[in-house]
């Protein structure tokens, strides 16, 4: 079932109450400590879900990383297979899960030689490929009639490429056009050992690009519209040149911020999402959704260097991408507080400046939330999942069952 009238009245909506009982719940834990808030992960699960209408949603690891909460939301009706991100830990989840898509090219030689030596493997796994050179490292590795046959699904470049802005999205595969992909498929096929299953395109300045606020925000909607309309054209084009080549089982797309249109799509057969179900607060910054805290992580204050500052011990935990202010955790309770312009979020403490600082005493809790939404799980062995206002169990993050991927 989907968001009901009772999620308008959930804890979250309310920044007092939400935060507060968070404290309380965890004041017996040491910090920092990491917690996940089950309503609310079932909200944005089920929110997903809507979002998506109907189509299939395969769910990304990386923005994940514990493995309680991938299993939880695969059992989900609406759910359906793994996009994870390292071949190391494809090897690891196929020991239960039997729908894996890596989705990034591999060299990994000694994770190869382990799929290709083991048939129940080969067959739960699908490796992604953009170019010649990934099968030829494979064969290298272990020639055709010599081991199962791989599974290869081809990565397809879905950013915008404008004659006035050039290209707009991330650089991923070099293949474009329909007669990119169809050319490259027609080769993948005639090579003895692998079978070609699938595509994915994602199309990451829609997906993961926010569109609600800032100066920039028109041309950014803007922007997205041209290139919905591009890639759906685009992706009908190159499903349409597919038929000739090779049946599919899927062609992918999407991300957690632009699932309406990629449920829109008749060209696809599924989206990926990850992101929303944990929400980092870059997440925040779209129109057409509003998702739940699920997660969020805590320091304590040990020292009140000036009346309005408080610091916390720890809180550097700076998300990937440019080094810019999104990246850097965002302080959420007490409210009004920020980092400082010349030590930011620090490697072993963080000053936070503002009025409700005065507040704070030495030992107080401060709450994070994380910019992006999986890699929190690299800093902490365990989440705390908090439910009506308790501890209601610790589940252990990748890190925590001793796996560090990427």
């Amino acid at each position: 079932m989907g968001p009901d009238s009772s999620s308008r009245d959930a804890a979250w909506r309310s920044p007092a109450r939400y935060w507060r009982s968070l404290t309380e719940a965890t004041a017996h834990l040491p910090a920092p400590v990491a917690v996940i808030e089950r309503d609310a992960l079932r909200y944005n699960a089920m929110d997903l879900l809507v979002r998506s209408g109907g189509i299939p949603i395969r769910v990304a690891t990386k923005s994940v990383r514990v493995r309680a909460v991938l299993d939880a939301v695969l059992a989900l009706p609406g759910y359906r297979g793994i996009l994870a991100f390292t071949l190391a830990e494809a090897l690891w989840l196929a020991e239960d899960h039997d729908d894996i898509v890596l989705g990034y090219p591999t060299v990994d030689k000694a994770g190869l030689a382990t799929l290709l030596a083991d048939e129940k493997l080969a067959a739960r796994i699908t490796l992604m490929i953009d170019d010649l050179a990934h099968l030829d490292l494979i064969d290298a590795i272990a020639a055709p009639g010599k081991r199962p046959d791989v599974r290869v699904a081809i990565d397809v470049d879905a950013s915008l490429r404008s004659a006035a802005l050039g290209h707009i999205g991330v650089r991923r595969s070099s293949l474009f056009t329909a007669a990119d992909v169809a050319g490259f498929a027609r080769q993948v096929v005639r090579r003895p050992g692998f079978t070609l299953v699938g595509l994915q395109m994602y199309e990451a300045q829609i997906a993961g690009q926010g569109d609600a606020a800032g100066a920039d925000a028109p041309i950014i909607r803007m922007m997205q519209a041209r290139s919905r309309d591009e890639l759906r054209r685009r992706r009908a084009e190159i499903a349409e040149a597919m038929l000739d080549v090779a049946p599919l089982e899927f062609l992918n797309g999407g991300g957690t911020g632009s699932l309406e249109f990629t449920g829109s799509d008749q060209s696809l057969t599924e989206a990926t999402a990850g992101s929303g179900l944990l929400a980092g607060h870059l997440f925040d910054g779209y129109r057409s959704f509003s998702p739940a805290p699920a997660t969020a992580f805590a320091f304590d204050v040990v020292r009140k260097p000036e009346p309005d500052i408080a610091t916390v011990l720890g809180g550097g935990w700076i998300a990937s991408g440019p080094a810019v202010a999104s990246r850097q955790p965002l302080p959420v309770w007490p409210q009004h507080l920020r980092t400082m312009p010349r030590e930011a979020a620090g490697e072993v403490q963080t000053p936070l400046r503002g009025e409700t600082a005065r507040d704070l005493k030495i030992g107080d809790r401060v709450w994070f939330r994380h910019a992006k939404s999986g890699e929190p799980a690299e800093r902490v062995d365990t989440y705390h999942l908090v439910a009506d206002g308790v501890v209601i169990d610790e589940i252990p993050t990748y890190r925590g069952e001793g796996k560090t991927f990427l």
